[in-house]
């Protein structure tokens, strides 16, 4: 069965997309799309097709763009993407999560979750999340207080994480109405001594699932590297053998649980670029306990380039592809889980988001 993959990216002046065979060794690139609007997250419904985007900013409003035709026309709307009156307005879409039913999450900023059932014509404000008791405590991180990361359940529909910067990872049981702080474990290094260790308050980056093990999760935070085995509830740290306890994102293997794929930074306040100024992608076999340092063909002089939170997916094949986009506007590729790299795109704006699509002819 011939298969097409396509990079779905977000940037600072619209969203890209370059399209390849399953071979994953010659790319074109198509775009930019969504009216060079700022777009924060692109992805796409493997049940459907759909690419959606998301995106916006104190000028354009928030918006979530579609596609039904993998990016040849796009259609977008706004309805239903607001607080209540006397609030303070939402001002961007930041992450999108596609479920089951048809379902589409969206996480704004300033960090709320908003729902779709009719494939992103309107939304419906869940607004528990901010009914939760420590709301009033959520502080901003560097880029605002944003809803980033948003994890479902492919196991219960009902289930969801999301991750706040910076007020730290919430679960929700029952699709949205109810949270729970999930935070046990996870440090507050910024916090006055000894109040290291709150319920609440940490600025997470990036939290995302592994497969086939319902209750594992991996968080990249501001201070420290993380996985969970209960769903969150407690969080044990995996730092050991990383250069660095900072980065931004994180992507897990599409079907080994033990394999995760980070690209760590020289420190938060060391410039935030690869440490040494050295490209590198960090792999785990397993689970966090050892890493290994990826470097073949990425640059290994003057790499003062970040990658952000979003910026980093694996695709569905055999091997695995690993992909990353720069804020320097660079995409790089392997298509062997890590062990070589090609540069695919360069000069592209800012890249904000990278997500992978596969579609099966």
């Amino acid at each position: 069965m011939a298969r097409t993959v396509l990079v779905l990216v977000g940037t600072r002046k619209g969203a890209f997309i370059l399209e390849s065979d399953g071979g994953r060794s010659a790319w074109t690139l198509r775009g930019p799309y969504c009216e060079t609007w700022p777009m924060n997250h692109v992805v796409g419904d493997p049940a459907t097709g759909r690419i959606y985007a998301g995106g916006g900013n104190e000028w354009f409003g928030p918006a979530v763009w579609q596609s039904d035709d993998l990016g040849a026309s796009w259609r977008h709307s706004s309805r239903g993407l607001a607080y209540a009156e006397g609030e303070t307005p939402v001002k961007t879409v930041w992450s999108l999560a596609a479920g089951s039913g048809g379902a589409l999450y969206a996480g704004v900023e300033p960090a709320g979750l908003f729902r779709s059932d009719d494939g992103g014509e309107s939304f419906t404000h869940l607004d528990g999340l901010q009914q939760h008791p420590s709301r009033a405590e959520w502080n901003p991180g560097g880029a605002g207080l944003i809803l980033h990361s948003l994890v479902l359940d492919p196991e219960d529909p009902n289930g969801v994480w999301v991750g706040i910067s910076a007020a730290g990872v919430f679960h929700s049981a029952d699709g949205g109405k109810t949270w729970d702080a999930r935070n046990r474990g996870t440090r507050a290094d910024y916090l006055p001594e000894g109040q290291n260790y709150p319920e609440h308050g940490q600025c997470v980056h990036c939290v995302v699932k592994a497969p086939g093990m319902r209750h594992r999760l991996y968080q990249q935070n501001h201070c420290g590297m993380y996985r969970s085995d209960d769903g969150g509830t407690s969080w044990s740290s995996i730092e050991q053998g990383l250069p660095s306890s900072f980065g931004f994102p994180a992507a897990a293997h599409p079907r080994d649980p033990d394999t995760l794929f980070l690209v760590p930074l020289n420190g938060d306040t060391a410039g935030r670029f690869m440490p040494d100024a050295k490209a590198a992608v960090w792999r785990t076999r397993d689970g966090g306990t050892s890493w290994t340092a990826l470097r073949a063909g990425l640059p290994q002089q003057n790499a003062f380039f970040n990658v952000l939170r979003q910026a980093m997916a694996t695709d569905t094949l055999e091997p695995a592809g690993v992909y990353f986009g720069t804020g320097s506007g660079e995409l790089y590729v392997s298509a062997d889980e890590g062990e070589s790299w090609s540069r695919i795109a360069e000069h592209l704006p800012a890249i904000s988001s990278v997500e992978i699509l596969v579609v099966e002819a």
